[in-house]
């Protein structure tokens, strides 16, 4: 019988080992030392990670956890796998030691949830291992019982992966497994999938989630309307943005500032600015009060409309609710007052600007000036007053 080594103590076996650059080596360190050594649990997660870098010691490092004094913790087994992960093979070789280690080995490892999350997360950030993950999800959903909670998690975060591809299809298929599973989406689910489809122009399939949701009595997430509200913008159906507004209230869900905001920014840029004074109004009526953007757009759509006395009453309604405007906002007015030849409403908005602390653009000095000089009667006293606004 061989005599047993002479014992060391763990901090020297450390340093052997993580000193030993063949980790073969390293590994016969640990067994020869065991009888009269126990190794500290670094100098076995060190050696287990230089293993796993290598397909052919990949055996040795499975056969080495196991040996282990303890369960592996998830921190200890997430660089594991994702060494394994790295291999320069498919991720069958990353797919088949998870198998071992978890599903089918002789004593399966528990699986902890933030584990499957980081893995999963880690196969489908590189899309040429995107099937891998989806075909991961299914051998995890099949073969081990998770807790609800879990499968929603790991559903959802593919569903993001494909939705931010751009593969909707894929993504509205794990949607409907979720169901298969008896596992109800949540409001995240449906905020993914709707902004998805926003993005591939599929408004109304996203509406008809919206619909979805609220039957399901699924808390309504503000963000997935703005999504519906900004895409049926987008494709100028401004028309179904607006009864979706009106709806959200019926349906229980008070639309904020970015939602009348967003529909109403949508009519601006279509040339309706009326229509979207008629939704400021309807945000009045419901609580809800108008901002400086909501402001600062429709000062701007009516300008743009030739709608100058209306935008002049927004403005000064704007300022009066303590609302300082952007000198853009002023600009567009004065500059509309000039071109009706109204200069002295002109005049008095700039005196009005310079009054809040708003320095007036070069350009709308210009445009009071062009107006006053076509107007021989009034040269004289509207450049004495603008003489006194510069001083």
């Amino acid at each position: 019988m061989l005599p047993s080594p002479p014992a060391i103590s763990p901090a020297r076996l450390h340093k052997l080992v993580t000193s030993q650059q063949d980790p073969l080596l390293a590994l016969e360190l640990v067994t020869v030392t065991s009888p009269t050594t126990t190794p500290h649990p670094a100098t076995l997660h060190s050696l287990l990670l230089r293993l796993a870098r290598r397909r052919d010691h990949l055996p040795h490092a499975l056969a080495l956890l196991r040996r282990l004094p303890s369960p592996p913790s998830p921190r200890l087994l997430l660089p594991l796998l994702l060494a394994v992960l790295r291999l320069r093979r498919p991720p069958q070789l990353f797919l088949s030691t998870f198998n071992s280690l978890f599903v089918s080995g002789p004593s399966p490892l528990p699986l902890h949830p933030q584990l499957l999350l980081r893995l999963l997360g880690a196969l489908s950030s590189t899309p040429s291992h995107f099937p891998s993950a989806l075909h991961f999800l299914r051998l995890v959903s099949s073969r081990l019982s998770l807790p609800a909670p879990l499968v929603l998690a790991s559903h959802n975060l593919l569903i993001d992966a494909a939705a931010r591809s751009g593969h909707v299809a894929v993504s509205l298929s794990l949607f409907h497994r979720l169901r298969s599973l008896h596992v109800s989406p949540d409001a995240d689910t449906y905020r993914i999938l709707t902004q998805s489809l926003c993005r591939k122009a599929q408004v109304r399939t996203a509406a008809t989630l919206l619909d979805e949701m609220l039957h399901r009595g699924i808390p309504a997430d503000p963000l997935a309307y703005t999504t519906v509200l900004n895409a049926l913008c987008r494709k100028k159906q401004l028309r179904e943005a607006y009864r979706l507004l009106c709806l959200m209230r019926g349906r229980g869900v008070s639309p904020d500032i970015v939602h009348y905001n967003t529909v109403i920014v949508g009519m601006c840029r279509e040339g309706r600015p009326l229509d979207a004074c008629k939704v400021v109004g309807d945000m009045v009526e419901s609580g809800c009060t108008p901002n400086a953007v909501t402001y600062a757009t429709v000062v701007n759509g009516l300008c743009v409309s030739g709608l100058y006395d209306k935008a002049e009453a927004y403005l000064v309604d704007m300022v009066g609710k303590g609302l300082v405007p952007h000198f853009s906002v002023f600009h567009s007015v004065i500059k509309g007052c000039c071109t009706v030849g109204k200069v002295e409403e002109a005049a008095q908005i700039m005196s009005w600007m310079l009054d809040l602390g708003v320095v007036p653009h070069v350009e709308s000095w210009s445009s009071v000036i062009r107006c006053v000089c076509n107007d021989e009667d009034c040269i004289e006293a509207e450049l004495l007053q603008m003489v006194q606004l510069g001083k």
